[in-house]
């Protein structure tokens, strides 16, 4: 998920010399040694053109470039997102897999197992080859490609947002508009919550989100560029579309679940550690002691293996109590407590939130260009 619900949710070369091309930009900042004649971005690595050692410097610039926009601006408003393309096309397999595959649980499942391969392909290839083609025109185009998904990927300053938009109707006693504020980035039903209530879900899904919003893409664009983090964001977004426990998705959005549970796994640890050690770095308001031993309490006390690992620690950091029964769908879902409850919630918490997953998506991006420069510079 990024901001918002189902994909809305899910959005929320040049050679060595000193010259520089017609984009102005010199070739040594992107290539180093050696002229490719024509090449692709470190990401598509299944397409080589270009040495390993130019396609890890591109996309070593790239990552700095593309998340340090998305750190200080957000999401570019006045692009049509990528993620909003994806969705629309889950939306029409999910409409046209259900009237070939027959109204059954086996035949549910296949539909879903359909849905899953054709929007991964999708989701990896189409960037992978725009990207190859972008560098195949020009290298400066390409680069700039790269940039641009490397800021719309991860949803850091998006996500920070939308739920300070949920704490400013919170403080100006507007609880009906801090109620649709939070629908905005939360699954559950909004329409009956009170000023705790919204601040809780509102402090939930900024923990829960640092990982798959944040650091989870971060980790992917690292390890395989634009096209592997599109790869990630399809199977996040066809969970946040159809992974629910309901009648119309138990059997269809089955497959999309589990995987999004899988490719979750190891960046939901890895955010709950990241967090962690940020609690430490943000000041006095965070209990960095106490959010490791509420993570090692309370990480597993949720449906989902990976939800629970970061709003463990930030429940922990922030001395509250999250989670528990909640409504979906007009169900009540009855849902163990995480972290105790040293104190009341209050509407500041959204703020802290905040704070913490800047602090610890800024400490992965650290983590993540200070690998990837140990590995150019060794090999």
């Amino acid at each position: 998920m990024a901001c918002g619900k189902t994909a809305a949710e899910a959005e929320l070369g040049m050679h060595s010399c000193d010259k520089t091309d017609d984009g102005g930009i010199p070739a040594s900042l992107l290539y180093g040694k050696s002229a490719p004649r024509t090449g692709i971005s470190g990401a598509v690595c299944l397409l080589p053109e270009r040495t390993g050692e130019n396609k890890m410097k591109t996309a070593l610039a790239a990552l700095i470039v593309g998340y340090g926009l998305d750190l200080l601006l957000g999401d570019p408003s006045f692009l049509y997102h990528p993620i909003r393309v994806i969705g629309n096309l889950i939306a029409l397999l999910e409409k046209w897999l259900r009237k070939v595959f027959p109204k059954t649980p086996k035949g549910e499942l296949a539909g879903g197992v359909f849905l899953v391969i054709l929007v991964c392909l999708a989701g990896y290839g189409v960037p992978a080859l725009l990207l190859f083609a972008a560098f195949k025109i020009h290298p400066v185009i390409g680069f700039l490609l790269e940039v641009l998904w490397c800021w719309q990927i991860p949803a850091t300053k998006c996500l920070k947002d939308e739920s300070m938009k949920v704490y400013q109707k919170l403080k100006e006693n507007d609880l009906p508009g801090a109620r649709y504020a939070v629908s905005m980035i939360v699954g559950r039903d909004t329409e009956n919550l009170s000023e705790t209530g919204v601040t809780k879900a509102a402090v939930e899904t900024i923990a829960e989100n640092t990982s798959d919003g944040v650091i989870a893409p971060l980790l992917f664009l690292a390890i395989g560029g634009p096209a592997v983090g599109f790869l990630y964001k399809s199977i996040n977004t066809m969970d946040s579309m159809v992974g629910y426990k309901n009648d119309r998705y138990l059997y269809f959005g089955r497959t999309a679940a589990k995987l999004d549970d899988i490719v979750n796994y190891i960046p939901a640890r890895i955010s709950a550690l990241l967090m962690v050690v940020s609690c430490f770095l943000c000041g006095k308001e965070f209990d960095g002691k106490r959010a490791w031993y509420i993570f090692k309490r309370d990480r597993y006390r949720h449906a989902s293996p990976n939800s629970a690992q970061t709003e463990a620690v930030c429940a922990g950091a922030l001395g509250i109590r999250l989670a528990g029964n909640a409504s979906y769908f007009g169900k009540i879902v009855e849902k163990p407590y995480i972290g105790d409850a040293e104190r009341a919630v209050e509407t500041e918490d959204i703020k802290r939130a905040d704070r913490l997953l800047y602090a610890t998506a800024v400490l992965c991006e650290a983590i993540c260009l200070f690998v990837l420069l140990v590995i150019l510079l060794i090999s």
